[in-house]
């Protein structure tokens, strides 16, 4: 079990969740809410459509997926299966594993526990911080995971955005630029506020994979809760009772 989790981010994620703080950059708050179904078919279908190709989610089942989001078993066959036609298998990668070493040099990691591993805040900001980088590979580079190994699939969505720098000196007096921030560049087919939400949207969903019963947890933890404090009640009333002679 160990040696899959340290599989899930060779990928992009070699660093863990140590990379951001490295980067300097603090989180961006995903405000998800993994109660929000509707957010959740979104994320769903966004993350079928634009990262399943290159990652998977192996330790979840499409018929699961179906049904915790409440997503018709045919919708779900026809728009959301993409490397099976049965839906209770599980969802892997649509990119041949042979073909992902030849052109990344290892296979994409699988993130169904990813925001576990890291969190959402992690997998939120993380979506919106490429920018232009004609150094690197594929032409980008990320705020919170500096030399990131993976092109930005999103960008006809989001845009693209240039990096900002300022101008420091040194203990030793010598002068550099320094990385403070992005800005756009380039817009995309979403004005911000869309790509914001469908970030968020996928966030959520990617936070739903990690624990599909999270939700019910929660309900459950409040009515438990509830009942041990009625029973403390009833349990101080009962000590009352039993010892008011002794005193």
């Amino acid at each position: 079990m160990l040696k899959r989790l340290l599989l899930i981010t060779a990928f992009i994620l070699p660093g863990g969740a140590a990379m951001a703080q490295d980067a300097g950059f603090p989180l961006q708050h995903a405000d998800t809410n993994i109660n929000d179904i509707q957010s959740l078919q979104r994320g769903a279908r966004d993350f079928m459509n634009y990262c399943s190709g290159c990652h998977s989610l192996q330790y979840l089942r499409y018929n699961r997926v179906a049904k915790d989001l409440r997503i018709p078993p045919a919708t779900m066959a026809s728009d959301l299966m993409f490397t099976s036609h049965k839906p209770f298998d599980h969802i892997v990668s649509a990119m041949p594993a042979a073909d992902a070493v030849t052109w990344f040099g290892k296979q994409p990691p699988d993130l169904t526990l990813e925001s576990r591993y890291q969190s959402v805040d992690f997998i939120y900001s993380f979506l919106k911080g490429f920018y232009a980088d004609k150094t690197r590979v594929w032409g980008v580079n990320n705020l919170y995971f500096p030399n990131v190994g993976m092109p930005f699939v999103l960008a006809p969505l989001a845009g693209v955005q240039k990096p900002v720098y300022k101008s420091v000196t040194d203990s030793s007096g010598q002068a550099h630029l320094e990385l403070i921030g992005v800005a756009p560049m380039s817009p995309g087919s979403m004005t911000p506020a869309q790509y914001d939400r469908f970030v968020r949207d996928i966030a959520n969903f990617l936070d739903y994979t990690a624990e599909p019963i999270k939700a019910q947890r929660e309900s459950m933890g409040i009515f438990v809760t509830l009942f041990l404090l009625v029973f403390f009640a009833f349990a101080y009333l009962l000590k009352k009772e039993y010892w008011k002679d002794v005193h």
